[in-house]
């Protein structure tokens, strides 16, 4: 029998299935994972976005005790990060990863903000997100909104992406993608992936896929394949060109559910 890797997502829960830990254990599901969950928040959301007062967050000491019960006894082979909320969860993540000398590659999403507009990460957080998780993160994976928040710099040009991806860079994690589907052009869609060791970016330049409505999920799943990819031994680069074809695919597929943005459908 074929042993399946051990993906964790340390995520919020999206109850209309479209983002979250759900879109993250539907893909790990699709691309052969085993998924396991430590939930950091509980959200009340659907296609049109989260609904008033929509957002519950976990205590970190529950965080913290999921996190433990699944890697002192499964284990992971990749972790992913999504919604982490606030920085009291971020700040209870680090010590248990560093006391049980966990070196399962990290993937963070910096998830800040929900397609609707809803603040998912509080401000308070977002300094302990780049001094705490960024350091120990194999890959982080921003939008273009999100680097912007995270490096305080407007990004309109290319050169911008350029100087956001130096930025990020130098908080300490080994590499750096930034996501260019809210990029300005309407007929292609660039990633950028920095690394240390490179002068200039690998860049992924691909077709815009143009849909009815936006989808939702895409950087969920979009980094979650990724680690799925890194899990199943893709070096860096495979596993995002890889998951860029995965997300593609989904886009092409997506369900006819709700009002608002479209939910994707693993391909």
């Amino acid at each position: 029998m074929l042993v399946p890797f051990r993906f964790l997502t340390i995520a919020g829960s999206d109850s209309g299935g479209g983002a979250g830990l759900q879109a993250d254990l539907k893909t790990a599901a699709d691309l052969g994972g085993h998924g396991m969950s430590v939930v950091t928040a509980l959200t009340a959301q659907n296609t049109v976005g989260v609904v008033k007062d929509g957002i519950f967050p976990i205590p970190a000491d529950f965080v913290v005790l999921q996190l433990k019960a699944v890697l002192t006894d499964i284990g992971a082979d990749v972790i992913k990060t999504g919604m982490l909320h606030n920085a009291d969860i971020i700040e209870a993540l680090i010590d248990p990863l560093s006391s049980l000398n966990y070196r399962a590659p990290l993937i963070v999403d910096p998830v800040t903000i929900a397609k609707s507009g809803h603040a998912l990460l509080c401000e308070s957080a977002v300094k302990a997100l780049k001094e705490i998780l960024f350091p120990v993160a194999f890959m982080i994976t921003p939008n273009l909104p999100e680097a912007e928040t995270l490096t305080g710099l407007p990004i309109k040009t290319t050169a911008d992406i350029y100087k956001a991806g130096e930025i990020l860079l130098k908080t300490g994690a080994h590499s750096v993608l930034i996501k260019g589907g809210h990029g300005r052009d309407p007929l292609y869609v660039e990633d950028y992936l920095f690394t240390p060791d490179t002068d200039k970016p690998v860049i992924f330049k691909n077709s815009r896929i143009v849909t009815e409505r936006a989808g939702h999920g895409t950087g969920c799943t979009l980094a979650s394949a990724i680690a799925c990819h890194i899990a199943s031994g893709l070096s860096r680069t495979e596993a995002v060109e890889q998951g860029v074809h995965y997300v593609r695919g989904a886009l092409k597929n997506i369900l006819p559910f709700g009002r608002g943005a479209a939910i994707l459908k693993p391909v």
